[in-house]
């Protein structure tokens, strides 16, 4: 396995229990719905923990732009490595929204609320204002990423940069799955927090592509893009001025 088919894995995966959980929480009739917000935290911890457990020797377990540019700003990853890792997190993105729109397919038919249909691809806020959207996006990002740069372990290297000690794949994954947790319960609850462009882009554009009713809501898209890469930049930024 190469560390591109692992990142597109490992994302499809991560997507696929991690809205997974959302649309049996929101969805019309599934045995979850109504189970409420620890339920979509914790799974999407667990999601995480797939995710890097299956895909960590091989690629790292990136699983998200925003941890692939703020290690490679921070100097712990190669940067002709990003693009190829930003595209196989994307289409992996995709595969994994695909996914959970087949597995739901029956609910979402008789699901009528196109809000909730909305989230189970990609995040809204619960206050609809630029700022402060981009603010939480910004800073839940920045403790995933800043955290994360804090993680190593110099015995293994990334098989796709042999000079590369730090990455999702270098610390196993129960400190990654903790710290998403925390982050899900602590500060997700003003945005959804994405903190992960493939987690909300990707499958936003599977929301347009697949036959279901609603509108994408395009103008909030740009937000949970720009605030994680935002967000990592300045993680790299202070890693490297303290260390």
């Amino acid at each position: 396995m190469t560390p591109f088919i692992a990142e597109v894995i490992g994302t499809m995966l991560l997507i696929l229990l991690g809205n997974g959980v959302v649309a049996n929480v929101v969805l019309k009739d599934t045995k979850g719905n109504n189970s409420g917000w620890i339920v979509i935290t914790t799974a999407w911890a667990l999601a995480v923990f797939v995710g890097v457990a299956v895909e960590g020797p091989v690629s790292g377990a990136h699983l998200n732009p925003a941890v692939t540019i703020g290690l490679a700003a921070a100097g712990k990853f190669a940067w002709d490595l990003v693009p190829s890792y930003i595209a196989a997190q994307m289409i992996g993105g995709m595969l994994g929204a695909f996914l959970v729109w087949l597995f739901h397919k029956d609910h979402f038919a008789i699901t009528e609320d196109e809000g909730a249909k909305l989230a189970c691809f990609s995040t809204t806020p619960a206050i609809r204002k630029v700022s402060s959207n981009l603010i939480s996006e910004i800073i839940g990002t920045f403790v995933l990423v800043f955290v994360i740069l804090h993680f190593s372990d110099p015995s293994i290297n990334l098989q796709a940069d042999p000079n590369a000690k730090v990455g999702l794949g270098t610390i196993g994954a129960i400190p990654v799955t903790f710290l998403v947790w925390v982050i899900g319960l602590s500060l997700g609850g003003t945005t959804g927090y994405a903190i992960n462009p493939a987690r909300d882009l990707a499958p936003r554009i599977m929301h347009a592509i697949l036959p279901v009713k609603g509108n994408s809501d395009w103008g909030y898209a740009w937000i949970p893009v720009m605030g994680p890469i935002i967000g990592a930049a300045i993680a790299a930024l202070l890693f490297m001025v303290l260390k």
